[in-house]
């Protein structure tokens, strides 16, 4: 009998140096753990590394993972199935709303109406797509890497992330 695939659900993180391996992405998966002394849940969070070939993913998208029938390296053994929510863009799936926050988008446009809505506020029925800035002032899709020193004010590295 053959074994099952197990799916999950998971969110896409960036790369760092040293880290990086081709046509694979690094997804966080979040279960909860139960601590039998107290009888709770608590989440604990576990990195994989999927396969994706076609580079569909970026960083905070929320993915779909398989795990794969053979592992392809020893660290991958899952495989990327669909992106299900792109960054920001998360969907109610109960209601399909779209949800921003803990709220509906509907509901805080609403809410907005009633006390008079900001001209300068965003809006998202006539927002572009995610992906519009790429290489302007998106790099999300661009490897990253730690920025130790900056050697004058003018050092311009814009795929450099401070910590």
């Amino acid at each position: 009998m053959a074994s099952k695939a197990v799916r999950l659900l998971g969110r896409c993180l960036p790369f760092f140096p040293g880290k990086s391996i081709p046509n694979a992405t690094r997804v966080q998966i979040r279960q909860l753990e139960l601590d039998e002394n107290i009888n709770m849940y608590f989440p604990k969070d576990t990195t994989f590394f999927a396969h994706d070939p076609g580079q569909v993913c970026k960083p905070g998208d929320i993915v779909l993972i398989s795990s794969l029938p053979k592992k392809l390296t020893p660290l991958i053994e899952h495989e990327v199935l669909k992106v299900v929510y792109p960054f920001g863009d998360i969907t109610d799936p109960i209601t399909g709303k779209k949800v921003m926050n803990d709220m509906y988008r509907e509901d805080i446009e609403y809410i907005s109406e009633m006390y008079g809505k900001n001209k300068k506020g965003f809006d998202y029925e006539n927002a572009p797509e995610r992906g519009w800035q790429e290489d302007k002032k998106d790099f999300s899709h661009k490897q990253s890497y730690r920025r130790f020193q900056v050697y004058d004010k003018e050092d311009k590295q814009p795929y450099a992330v401070d910590y």
